[in-house]
């Protein structure tokens, strides 16, 4: 069963012979990740819904990854089979999410795909944004993350219905230590980035580590939001590759939840 407040979904598809869970970026929501199913038609998509944000809006957000990944590990259910895509901190949350499966003996994603954030061990965390309100949070986020939108600034309700999911995700990235050594998954990962990003190269290399199975790494032209530039072409990517996925995760022609499970 899966948890309506932390699971999102646009089009069921009985028919699908494989979900993908998609987790958000800083202070992003799933909605535009939602959107991709469009052009992935064989693929069931979901998105993880935070506290704090959309539908959650009035529920505090939470600051601690330890505590995020609990809470969504205990109630939440990732039907599979299933593969994660994770963007920028997304990527860390997706990661340990499928560690957090992992050790309950639950299972997890056929595969995680990592996108544009470095490899754990290479995490800097952020400033502390705890006890910064207003313009003093607006200055620290800007002096680390770039300008945020003109119309958040000038706008005093959207700065209160934006900010505090924002500033939680971003402690979360202030606060997050990754275990000193954590056995690796056995799942393939695939890792992908935009040409100018700064999280690129070894960054995202350095993720080979995290796996005892294959890593793909990719690039694409592009900054940090590389698939909001160049969307055609990274969708056409993506749903060869989750099709290959499929192919190999679910024997024979039958839908979700027919076929026995992955070995």
């Amino acid at each position: 069963m899966t948890a309506p407040r932390w699971l999102l979904c646009r089009e069921r598809r009985a028919a699908a012979r494989l979900r993908m869970y998609c987790f958000p970026h800083s202070g992003g929501s799933p909605g535009e990740y939602l959107r991709w199913s469009d052009a992935l038609p064989g693929v069931e998509v979901w998105g993880v819904q935070f506290p704090g944000r959309g539908s959650r809006l009035d529920e505090p957000p939470v600051p601690d990854m330890e505590r995020l990944v609990t809470e969504l590990v205990s109630e939440a259910g990732f039907e599979g089979p299933c593969v994660f895509f994770g963007h920028s901190l997304g990527a860390l949350v997706a990661y340990e999410t499928a560690l957090a499966l992992r050790e309950r003996g639950l299972p997890g994603p056929v595969r995680l795909y990592l996108s544009a954030y470095r490899a754990p061990h290479l995490h800097e965390p952020g400033p502390d944004l705890s006890r910064l309100h207003g313009p003093g949070l607006i200055a620290a986020i800007e002096s680390r993350h770039g300008p945020l939108p003109d119309e958040v600034k000038s706008d005093p309700d959207l700065r209160e219905l934006l900010l505090p999911a924002l500033k939680a995700d971003l402690t979360v990235v202030a606060t997050y230590r990754p275990a000193p050594y954590m056995r690796p998954l056995d799942c393939p990962l695939t890792v992908l980035g935009g040409h100018d990003d700064e999280e690129s190269g070894e960054r995202l290399t350095a993720w080979r580590r995290y796996t005892t199975g294959h890593c793909d790494v990719r690039s694409f032209p592009g900054d940090h939001f590389y698939f909001r530039e160049n969307t055609d072409d990274f969708l056409r990517f993506l749903g060869a590759d989750l099709d290959e996925c499929a192919a190999r995760a679910v024997p024979g022609p039958g839908p979700l939840g027919s076929a026995p499970p992955v070995s």
